[in-house]
């Protein structure tokens, strides 16, 4: 059964409109109005195998800030919706990215749980014309509409533009790997709860 999701959310803030598929071919079609986010959000999608076509308007006037959070939201809602019930999934998943002289490190886990910790201090405001410490607020809107626990830390680098991006593919592959599923546990969930935490 294809693990797909549509979402569209409207406010006076923002207008997104998402469509994700889990196992897909790395295939996207993304504009938030921001270039440099486009790029992230697209290796993301490469990275991930994820397909992802995602439309964003948002009152860039006033600030990225709504854009990129709201963003972080749909795509944390696509998530949610397109893996179901998680029975058979992995549900845990980590990754290091080398990226030149810098090193990230992502760990998630979908546990219907939302927690972010997030540390990948750059020195500019901007990156190319990316409001970097909105990305902080991008992975919250994320875990806490996925419902996931996510660790992201850059170790050591150099270049901002190789910090982010080492972020975002860890990201991808990370969870990727969380939301791959095990044929032997394709009816198990995994929590010895017998249960995951519902997100609100």
């Amino acid at each position: 059964m294809a693990r797909t999701a549509t979402i569209e959310r409207i406010t006076k803030e923002t207008q997104i409109r998402a469509r994700l598929e889990i196992d897909g071919k790395g295939e996207y079609q993304v504009s938030t109005g921001i270039r440099f986010f486009d790029h992230m959000l697209e290796l993301f999608t490469k990275h991930g195998g994820f397909d992802l076509d995602l439309q964003a308007t948002g009152d860039l006037d006033v600030d990225q800030h709504h854009t990129v959070e709201d963003v972080g939201i749909v795509l944390g809602q696509c998530f949610a919706k397109a893996l179901g019930d998680r029975k058979g999934i992995n549900r845990a998943g980590y990754f290091l990215m080398p990226m030149d002289e810098t090193l990230a490190a992502v760990a998630i886990d979908l546990s219907g749980r939302p927690a972010l910790i997030y540390s990948a201090p750059t020195r500019f405001r901007l990156v190319g014309d990316l409001q970097t410490e909105l990305l902080h607020d991008f992975f919250d809107g994320f875990a806490t509409h996925c419902g996931c626990n996510l660790h992201a830390k850059v170790l050591y680098g150099r270049s901002n533009h190789h910090k982010i991006e080492g972020i975002f593919k860890c990201f991808a592959r990370a969870l990727r790997f969380a939301c791959s599923t095990d044929e032997r546990l394709k009816d198990s969930l995994p929590s010895t709860k017998g249960l995951l935490e519902k997100t609100t």
